[in-house]
């Protein structure tokens, strides 16, 4: 059996377990333990409890309780990460990168120099790690996080007053959807159901469990039901108090509990007179509020029925008359044909005499 004791490295950051060994260690003391970054101080949270470890299982022992000594580099640690913030900010800036710093750690030993920040994609800060570890001397890792990563560092207050979950007690971040604020009947505004670092809050998890739960008592929105006093269309929903409120025929809402709802209503219930009259009403609405058109120019032709169309069309076409031998043809207009000057067409009678009636006197001969 081992004594297994819980420890954390920062507020609200994730819990490792560690073996206490012989020593004796309550809630709340400082153990100084072998990480794979070095040594580091952390903060007991969960008291020794005996358990078998497995054969795979790998528990590090701790070292030792921290002492004064320990208490006292922690200190120095700290102005060391202030002065490096301060340092990494002012060569970000005069350097015009597209990164924003958010926190230095130091490690334990003094060997290493953590630098967190944030950026919209990939950052070349090769540069500025050259002129950090030439002012420091240690060893420089540059690490990018995310916005929900940010505000658990950072720190503040939340939209209901309080400190933020995530920087005071929220260990793990658990996914956040759309769908847990339609749940619970919440405003989809983003300003309201937003965090400060600008995804979905993370209560909305709490008490989605809840509401699902409870919602499955509940008859669904849109569902006619009845009551002893009356039948109508159910508008909404109120889980937390237990009321439904329904939307009557003729438009009128009324609260009711959801111990008062006997069962489905069917249309037929409901009484004829009070089910047309609101329908017949709107389609008056719709009538007058609909604009009239002008009437046509041209009215329309009468269309001829089917039985006149195939009569036409059966009719059998009208006989052609055939001229007698030695009639003469009616007269005529003449065409008038375009032609070119002098040309005539071939067997064309020649052009009249002088002095003969149609001809022209100015072209005739002296």
């Amino acid at each position: 059996m081992s004594r297994i004791i819980s420890i954390q490295f920062s507020t609200a950051s994730k819990l490792y377990d560690f073996n206490a060994g012989e020593m004796e260690i309550s809630a709340g003391d400082r153990v100084v333990v072998e990480t794979e970054r070095g040594l580091s101080v952390g903060q007991v949270m969960r008291g020794p409890v005996e358990r078998e470890v497995a054969a795979d299982e790998k528990i590090v022992t701790i070292k030792r309780k921290a002492t004064s000594d320990d208490l006292a580099t922690l200190e120095r640690n700290t102005h060391k990460e202030q002065e490096a913030f301060d340092f990494c900010l002012r060569r970000i800036v005069e350097r015009n990168m597209q990164m924003k710093l958010v926190r230095v750690e130091y490690q334990f030993d003094g060997s290493k120099a953590v630098f967190f920040f944030t950026a919209d994609g990939r950052v070349d800060f090769r540069d500025l790690v050259k002129d950090l570890a030439h002012t420091f001397h240690t060893r420089i890792e540059m690490r990018q996080i995310g916005v929900r990563d940010e505000s658990k560092i950072t720190g503040g207050l939340g939209i209901c007053g309080r400190e933020l979950c995530c920087s005071s007690w929220l260990r793990d971040f658990q996914p956040v959807s759309v769908k847990m604020a339609k749940e619970q009947n919440l405003a989809l505004n983003p300003n309201k159901i937003s965090g400060q670092c600008g995804r979905l809050l993370c209560c909305l998890d709490y008490e989605y469990e809840t509401y699902c739960s409870l919602r499955k008592t509940f008859p669904k929105c849109g569902k006619r039901v009845r009551t002893a006093s009356a039948n109508g269309v159910i508008d909404k929903l109120n889980i937390l108090t237990g009321t439904i409120t329904l939307r009557m025929d003729d438009g009128k809402q009324i609260v009711v509990r959801r111990e008062e709802v006997l069962g489905d209503a069917s249309v037929e219930e409901t009484p004829v007179a009070t089910a047309v009259k609101p329908a017949v009403r709107q389609e008056q609405q719709r009538e007058r509020q609909r604009p009239q058109r002008p009437a046509p120019r041209n009215p329309v032709k009468k269309v001829e029925s089917i039985e006149a169309l195939a009569a036409k069309t059966e009719a059998p076409p009208k006989e052609q008359k055939v001229p007698e031998e030695g009639a003469q043809p009616k007269p005529g207009k003449r065409k008038n044909r375009n032609r070119r000057h002098g040309h005539r067409k071939p067997g064309e009678a020649a052009a009249p005499a002088a002095g003969a009636p149609g001809s022209d006197p100015k072209r005739s001969e002296p």
